[in-house]
């Protein structure tokens, strides 16, 4: 089961991935890139790493994604045009959305008594020492990269507000 969500969850991230390099219109692939970063959530959960993966839906898919379109909408690079919609979206979005929603019957079918029995009290342990062993190393062996990546995101947000200023 699990390689079954590997390999769903990694076709669907690389074909977000190649649909974000081919759009021409820079909202779309920005929800694309939107679509990677819920994928690679998906794997991150499957692998274990719980708060890896509620730290990419809340920071990547949700701030960061968020800064991107009000980027894209400061600098308004030129005449908005009317598009009817991304094909790759009709193409691939009900059938995909259709997999998906079986894939997840199936597991929560199969599984129901596991499911049912599930000890919580275990789980809320391992997920409190997954993030108790991520902070130790990201507040001292990863703090000097943590913090140049912060002012670098700072740096880049008053870049787009000085490119975007109108000139009098």
């Amino acid at each position: 089961m699990e390689l079954a969500l590997f390999i769903i969850f990694g076709l669907i991230a690389v074909a977000g991935a190649l649909n974000f390099l081919f759009q021409r219109h820079p909202i779309n692939s920005a929800l694309s890139l939107v679509t990677v970063m819920m994928s690679l959530a998906v794997l991150y959960w499957s692998l274990g790493a719980e708060f890896l993966a509620a730290a990419q839906v809340i920071v990547y898919s949700g701030a960061i994604m968020v800064l991107f379109v009000f980027v894209i909408m400061l600098l308004n690079a030129g005449e908005e045009e009317r598009t009817t919609g991304s094909r790759m979206a009709y193409i691939a979005g009900f059938p995909g959305a259709a997999a998906i929603f079986c894939l997840l019957s199936f597991v929560f079918l199969t599984e129901r008594k596991a499911l049912g029995n599930a000890n919580i009290g275990g789980y809320l342990n391992n997920f409190t020492s997954n993030i108790s062993e991520i902070s130790t190393v990201l507040f001292t062996k990863l703090l000097l990269p943590f913090e140049v990546t912060s002012v670098l995101i700072l740096v880049a947000i008053l870049g787009a507000v000085v490119l975007a200023r109108k000139e009098q």
